[in-house]
């Protein structure tokens, strides 16, 4: 049985065959780490240079930042729609994925140009600490320090359905003027907060891990290269973001 993950797009029965229940397989042309590997960087790429993209357009005056807006809004729609679209229909990952990855790059261009804006250098440490923490989780995956066994699987898909819960009850309130006290602020709760949130965002890159490594063993179809590594992709976000959120209120008790 392949293992549960909290990442909606890695998930059991990802691999299955609706209609039989068993595991899609391929003999020719099937899935490898390899590949997947080599689609996961093709993804970072295209992030990357929209990335780069939107963060020159970024503007700032003396009112505020200008022009970062329609990126952020426009690359988070984007992203969510064509996310939603690998996520039902996997055979399209080919074409999905990479179009995620550019949308979601216009968004962490513009979030992440109005972040160094206010703490200079925050974005290179955010960087560093989002792949220093993937090569080092990757390490004790396959070294064996760390096993996704089943209790370890629950409990961190668990944590990472409350945190969901808890930023989309945050979202739901801020239409009506409600903020969630703490959680969002620089004091040690909100540290505490993101500090823990950051923990499960790097948790969910082991079994991201154990759930690629599953569809290899089991002979997946060669399109779900690319659907692995989208889901990789959607794990590496969130940590990068949540490391960003972290930072700055480090920063901001100096």
């Amino acid at each position: 049985m392949i293992g549960r993950s909290g990442n909606p797009a890695l998930k059991e029965g990802t691999f299955l065959d609706l209609s039989s229940g068993a595991v899609v397989q391929r003999d020719s042309e099937a899935m490898t780490l390899n590949g997947t590997v080599n689609k996961t960087g093709a993804l970072l790429l295209l992030c990357v240079i929209t990335a780069a993209f939107a963060w020159s357009q970024v503007q700032f005056t003396e009112a505020g930042p200008v022009g970062a807006m329609p990126y952020i809004l426009g690359g988070a729609i984007g992203g969510l729609v064509f996310a939603i679209a690998t996520i039902f229909k996997k055979e399209w990952a080919p074409v999905t994925a990479p179009l995620y990855a550019l949308t979601e790059g216009f968004f962490l261009g513009a979030i992440s140009a109005i972040f160094e804006h206010r703490f200079p250098g925050i974005v290179m440490q955010a960087v560093m600490l989002t792949f220093g923490t993937l090569f080092a989780l990757l390490f004790a995956y396959r070294s064996g320090l760390i096993r996704a066994t089943e209790n370890f699987k629950l409990g961190v898909v668990a944590a990472t359905g409350g945190i969901a819960l808890v930023y989309l009850a945050s979202f739901v309130l801020s239409f009506f003027g409600v903020r969630v006290p703490f959680i969002h602020e620089s004091g040690l709760i909100g540290i505490g907060f993101s500090l823990f949130v950051v923990v499960i965002a790097a948790l969910n890159l082991v079994l991201d891990f154990d759930f690629i490594e599953s569809g290899v063993e089991q002979n997946a179809p060669k399109y779900m290269e690319w659907y692995g590594a989208f889901g990789l992709m959607v794990t590496l976000v969130w940590l990068y973001v949540e490391f960003l959120r972290l930072l700055s209120k480090l920063q901001s008790r100096d």
